[in-house]
């Protein structure tokens, strides 16, 4: 196994806490359109974008009719209601900055509209670090497609063999993968350790603050 050039790091769920509140207004967004989704089902669909996630409790018709709308929608209501309330998760700045500082090149692998991307790097404090950010605007599809890791590869100038992603849904694992890259897995953002293993995960730690406790013996290590 090549030591690892660059690492991309999902941020929802990966290293800031998100999910539960990615998940709230995804359902009120769908109640609002006549959807009435259990919570616990939307959850499962976080770490998806729009395009991805929409398909999953709407019909062809009902999006066609309503998709737009509701993604807008959504969208209003989280910079309205949530994005202030993220927080970021124990260890997750410091961890970004031991990968910078261990000589690894550093981007964030989200999907995220633009103005969340940059509330959560400000969040964080960790703009000086990176190499760069990917955007919904990088990629025409959202994970589980590669299109998101592929736009950060280019932002680290590396090899998928020779980078390495950090996410906490099996949905950044199977874009990971997709996209030539391994991944370490995250318990952070609510999936369990089977779900990550079964979707590629190479090794998993409890959040962002165990992962930069067992830095040296991780995968990230260079050696």
């Amino acid at each position: 196994m090549a030591p690892p050039e660059a690492v991309l790091f999902d941020v929802d769920g990966t290293l800031v806490d998100s999910v539960d509140l990615h998940a709230q207004a995804w359902r009120e967004a769908l109640r609002r359109f006549g959807k009435d989704v259990p919570l616990e089902e939307v959850r499962r669909q976080i770490g998806k974008g729009g395009d991805q996630l929409i398909p999953v409790f709407l019909s062809e018709d009902e999006r066609a009719r309503d998709g737009e709308a509701l993604e807008r929608f959504r969208g209003e209501l989280w910079r309205r209601e949530y994005m202030s309330r993220v927080r970021p998760l124990p260890g997750a700045a410091e961890l970004v900055r031991r990968a910078h500082d261990a000589g690894l090149r550093v981007a964030l692998a989200s999907s995220g509209k633009e103005d969340e991307v940059e509330h959560n790097r400000r969040l964080l404090g960790i703009g000086a670090l990176l190499e760069g950010a990917t955007t919904a605007d990088d990629a025409e599809r959202s994970k589980p497609h590669p299109d998101i890791f592929e736009a950060a590869l280019a932002r680290v100038h590396a090899p998928p063999d020779r980078a390495m992603a950090v996410g906490d849904s099996p949905w950044d694992a199977l874009a990971a993968r997709r996209a030539g890259l391994r991944t370490i897995g995250l318990l952070s953002g609510g999936f369990d350790e089977r779900e990550l293993r079964g979707a590629g995960c190479i090794a998993i730690y409890a959040g962002p603050e165990e992962l930069l406790a067992r830095f040296d013996a991780s995968p990230l290590a260079r050696g």
